[in-house]
């Protein structure tokens, strides 16, 4: 027994080896972030505060991330509802799958290919009179919007959202759907009754990665972004390797933020999941 006790927690060395790395970097950009010649200071986050670049590239990244999670998680969740029993099927699994082979900012390319004002969308649209010119077609690339890269995030994250939540309408009994029905419940008391229980940890579990990935990458935002406003990656890696030395600690400070917000959602979620969780078992109890 002790032995077994003791390989237990042997395997936990790779996992703390891992976190290490991630935690100094965390550690080192606080402390970058809070040092000025030596001495602690919070002009770089009063700085960063002040600064419209910065609460512009805030606001835009976060309007960005939610709309493409949001996105991602409806469409994926729609489509495994209606065709989970398909995907049990090895190659109808795969075809959906395809696009998580393949890195983010190839499926960037493939937007800018098919959607920007050059390409293939466009010149269709030209041959066959839709518009006389390739300037009269929409710019959905490289827009103030975010358009195009809300747009490669949700061709890129549905499959993982289907691979999240597969496994959850494959262990849904079909009894109680038959319940539900026998008691005289409609479509949407068969969802709220018996899917959503389910699929809410997992659903949860689901938005978080989407949205911190979107929310911190850089290579998509990098091609298919505008230079005002960027997203807080983009604006922090020009930060860290501009020419100026001087906001190099702003760089820090901006991602500090992010990594700082992205913490207090996660502990939000991971509050309001047990709280869920003990309200179940009181009523399971009672």
């Amino acid at each position: 027994m002790k032995l077994s006790r003791n390989s237990s927690l042997l395997l936990f060395i790779p996992a703390l080896l891992f976190m290490s790395i991630p935690l100094y970097g965390l550690v080192t950009a606080v402390s970058q972030s809070l040092s000025d010649s030596g001495t602690w200071t919070f002009d770089y986050y009063r700085q960063l505060f002040q600064s419209e670049r910065f609460m512009a590239s805030l606001w835009f990244s976060l309007r960005t991330s939610l709309a493409a999670t949001l996105l991602s998680i409806i469409l994926g969740m729609a489509f495994t509802r209606f065709f989970h029993t398909l995907l049990e099927k090895m190659a109808p699994r795969l075809t959906v799958w395809i696009p998580m082979l393949f890195p983010h900012f190839v499926w960037g390319y493939m937007v800018i290919l098919l959607l920007s004002e050059t390409g293939v969308l466009s010149q269709l649209a030209l041959l066959t009179g839709g518009i006389a010119d390739t300037d009269e077609f929409p710019i959905l690339t490289r827009d103030p919007y975010g358009i195009g890269i809300i747009l490669t995030y949700v061709w890129k994250e549905v499959p993982l959202v289907i691979l999240m939540l597969l496994p959850v309408y494959t262990s849904i009994r079909p009894e109680y759907y038959a319940l539900v029905d026998t008691l005289g419940g409609t479509a949407w008391n068969r969802f709220f009754t018996v899917e959503v229980p389910h699929l809410l940890p997992v659903l949860i579990e689901t938005i978080l990665i989407v949205f911190s990935f979107t929310l911190s990458a850089y290579e998509v935002p990098a091609m298919l972004g505008t230079t005002f406003p960027e997203m807080i990656s983009v604006l922090s890696y020009d930060w860290f390797y501009g020419s100026s030395w001087e906001d190099r600690p702003l760089a820090f400070a901006s991602m500090v933020c992010v990594s700082f917000l992205l913490l207090v959602v996660s502990l939000l979620m991971y509050l309001y999941l047990n709280k869920a969780r003990w309200r179940a078992m009181r009523g399971s109890r009672s």
